[in-house]
């Protein structure tokens, strides 16, 4: 007699089930809306198994942040890390953030999201601020590895615009004030490089 191998992929462990589902309801209708039971009904696991590994709502909500905080960065990572021009990458991390606020599902930064309900406790707020460090160092990295003048000036404009984009465009998703974005990230790093041969100058009819 042959054993019979199922054609199923392996359950998620009580962990990662409990995660997708807390990623899913209090993304897509908020962190105070959402009750414990309601995330441990739809995760399908013990109410003892959630305390066993998380502690708390405040503790769960915070690793989902967390889980949300490295998955985006990694995509970005990613992204910027596919050119060797440090300019094209900075240029991409804006493209990967188009694309996200593209999706139809997308309901603007999970991170503000959070930190702006009145449940939000220290926990969030921590998070919240972790990400926008992340976020403003990957420009950074990138900016100093490009060599301009005032890297670090440079990254704190493109997070603002990144941050602002957030907001803005996520509550309007116009396409025109999406890539109105990347037309001001890029008048940003022209700036920057002023000199460089790639800057525009304009002559007189003769020049």
């Amino acid at each position: 007699m042959t054993a019979h191998v199922s054609d199923e992929a392996p359950r998620r462990s009580a962990r990662d089930r409990l995660l997708a589902s807390a990623d899913e309801l209090f993304y897509d209708e908020g962190v105070h809306t959402v009750g414990i039971d309601r995330v441990i009904e739809h995760a399908g696991v013990a109410k003892a198994s959630l305390y066993r590994l998380f502690g708390s709502k405040e503790d769960l909500v915070a690793a989902y942040l967390a889980a949300r905080h490295e998955r985006n960065l990694a995509e970005l990572r990613a992204a910027a890390g596919r050119f060797e021009n440090p300019r094209e990458g900075v240029l991409a991390v804006f493209d990967t953030q188009a694309k996200w606020l593209r999706r139809r599902a997308y309901r603007g930064c999970a991170f503000a999201r959070a930190s702006a309900e009145p449940s939000a406790g220290a926990q969030v707020q921590a998070a919240t601020d972790a990400y926008r460090a992340a976020i403003q160092a990957l420009f950074t990295e990138l900016t100093v590895r490009a060599g301009v003048p005032d890297p670090q000036g440079l990254a704190v404009q493109l997070h603002a615009l990144y941050h602002g984009a957030d907001i803005v465009v996520a509550s309007s998703r116009r396409s025109k004030l999406i890539a109105a974005v990347r037309s001001a990230a890029e008048t940003l790093l022209a700036a920057a490089w002023r000199d460089e041969p790639e800057t525009v100058h304009f002559h007189g009819p003769h020049g």
